[in-house]
């Protein structure tokens, strides 16, 4: 069974068209418009081993803001759809990565139950043009449309921009986890027979 799927959102405000494998090599064909976000977004795929072509027209002449956020929302809708009823699914996944000083440890239950639990204090408001917060923004979407619980917390840092690449790199490799195939698992894993 393939677990595909393509999703799309168009606004005043940004213009989405999204496809992703789950059981890819982490192939990434981005481009948002926002340069950063395109690294970051490159290196979740390249650790969740998702494969992902996305292509955004954003409003970047306002901010960035609606680009970061919007693609969000469209892939975890995207995600959802893709995951299918999650039968045989290991459903949890944890990961603690580093970068240099930076240390991030992010938690994933692919519960139905989409919520965001963040716990990423970064110092400087700005990698460059991007504004830190909105890694808040994107994984807020994200989880909600998912319909997936995600922890994220930062242990050590403050370089910016290593802070949000390990932020990135550890939701993706718990993720890649949560999403794997378990072939002991029979049926959904839940007690309450659904997720």
């Amino acid at each position: 069974m393939s677990r595909t799927a393509q999703a799309s959102r168009t606004t005043a405000e940004t213009k989405i068209e999204l496809e992703l494998e789950l059981d890819g090599s982490g192939k990434a064909d981005i481009a948002t418009g926002v340069g950063f976000f395109d690294h970051m977004l490159d290196a979740l795929t390249r650790h969740s081993l998702i494969d992902l072509k996305l292509r955004v027209e954003g409003d970047t002449h306002v901010d960035d803001h609606h680009t970061v956020e919007d693609t969000g929302i469209v892939l975890g809708a995207a995600l959802r759809e893709a995951l299918g009823d999650k039968t045989g699914l290991g459903r949890f996944g944890d990961a603690c990565v580093p970068l240099d000083e930076a240390l991030v440890q992010a938690a994933v239950d692919l519960s139905g139950r989409g919520g965001l639990y963040w716990d990423v204090e970064i110092g400087p408001a700005k990698v460059g043009s991007f504004d830190t917060e909105l890694g808040q923004e994107f994984f807020c979407g994200l989880a909600r449309e998912a319909g997936i619980t995600v922890h994220l917390r930062k242990l050590g840092g403050h370089n910016a921009h290593h802070i949000l690449e390990a932020t990135f790199k550890s939701f993706a490799r718990a993720l890649r986890a949560a999403i794997e195939p378990d072939p002991r698992v029979s049926g959904v894993p839940s007690t309450k027979g659904s997720l």
